[in-house]
């Protein structure tokens, strides 16, 4: 079998080159340059040191490397995906983004199509059932990373590989020692990958600039303090309003009139609620709900984090609507819904996040 491996010089993917190897197999490594010549100054969220790591990587285990650029298509894609969704109010997921139009998308129409299946190190692995293949939960449940695979399409699952996906995260630490690797240690990457080390804020400033409003209290309509543009912001926020006498959790934002809304208190109760009614749902594998009206019992996320909130979904319309049967905090439109089975093993589709002011009809 003919495997690409996309490799970034961390211990995941590192250890991923060394699974395949021990499983008989000798991949073509690829290196994805994805940083950006930009007006504010040139980002390269890849370092040289990760190429070195992924070159001893590739000499250690006698792969063929390739180091590749998508640059321009990352641009064109996820940043400015992510600058328009900021403009607009929403809370972009660049990550989801990235894994399904670059890393398995542009990536497969460039170089990956000469192959029989793409590895990556996501902890996330695959189960055939009745022929068909879907996206399932990986063995460390604390890693997993299926929330950010949850908008990839069949396509592109059934050429995936995941040889690191049974393993727990200590055992990949493990092997990447007993194997002399030089990411064995080596902390994970956090944050968003193009940014390297800029600031969030700070690179949608240089694009969207500052735009003062009004930090006004939801419940009394109390005008606490300015802000500096309601893109700076997002639901469930508590760092970075600079208000006296909290907490203070952003809990609204009122995108014409610039206005960002705010409750007081460590838990406040402003700050859930239970429904979520996602937009542009895509099944992954397929619709398992499409001949059976009514409500159907899942497991889902609406960001990425170890623990799964369950509840019913239905469909109204052209929209996904999900009750949760917790109360659950920080409802974000423009993040994304994943939803699996109710024995959240399988992960079966996402879509977009809207606000919760939709009503049926």
């Amino acid at each position: 079998m003919n495997i690409a491996a996309l490799v970034s010089g961390g211990v995941d993917s590192s250890v991923m080159i060394y699974q395949l190897k021990e499983a008989g197999y000798t991949p073509s490594i690829f290196y994805i340059r994805i940083g950006m010549e930009d007006k504010s100054g040139y980002i390269d969220c890849p370092s040289e040191e990760d190429i070195e790591i992924t070159s001893y990587i590739a000499k250690k285990y006698g792969c063929p490397m390739h180091v590749v650029s998508l640059h321009e298509e990352y641009w064109e894609n996820v940043v400015s995906y992510t600058i328009d969704a900021v403009k607009r109010g929403l809370t972009p997921n660049p990550d989801m983004m990235c894994n399904k139009l670059i890393k398995f998308g542009t990536f497969e129409q460039k170089w990956g199509y000469e192959f029989d299946k793409i590895a990556t190190g996501h902890y996330a692995n695959t189960t055939e059932i009745n022929g068909k293949i879907y996206l399932s939960t990986a063995a460390d449940k604390v890693k997993d990373q299926t929330y950010f695979l949850g908008q990839v399409d069949y396509l592109q699952i059934s050429k995936l590989l995941f040889p690191i996906g049974h393993l727990q995260k200590k055992q990949v630490r493990i092997i990447a020692a007993g194997q002399g690797l030089p990411s064995a240690m080596r902390k994970d990457s956090q944050g968003i990958c193009f940014l390297g080390k800029i600031n969030f804020n700070d690179f949608i400033r240089s694009h969207l600039g500052e735009r003062p409003g009004k930090i006004v209290e939801l419940e009394t309509g109390k005008i606490l303090g300015k802000h500096k543009g309601y893109w700076f912001h997002t639901i469930g926020q508590r760092k970075g309003l600079y208000l006296s006498g909290g907490p203070w959790f952003v809990i609204k934002k009122d995108i014409k009139r610039n206005i960002i809304y705010v409750s007081n208190g460590y838990d406040p109760e402003t700050q859930y609620g239970k429904t979520v009614n996602l937009q542009g749902f895509n099944f992954i594998t397929e619709d398992p709900y499409g001949s059976f009206p009514g409500e159907k019992k899942i497991a889902f996320k609406i960001r990425h984090t170890p623990e799964f909130t369950f509840g019913k979904i239905k469909r109204i319309g052209d929209i996904y609507r999900i009750e949760s049967d917790d109360k659950i905090q920080g409802i974000a439109p423009g993040q994304f819904g994943v939803v699996y089975d109710r024995d959240c093993k399988l992960c079966l589709g996402s879509g977009m996040i809207i606000d919760d002011e939709f009503e049926n009809g």
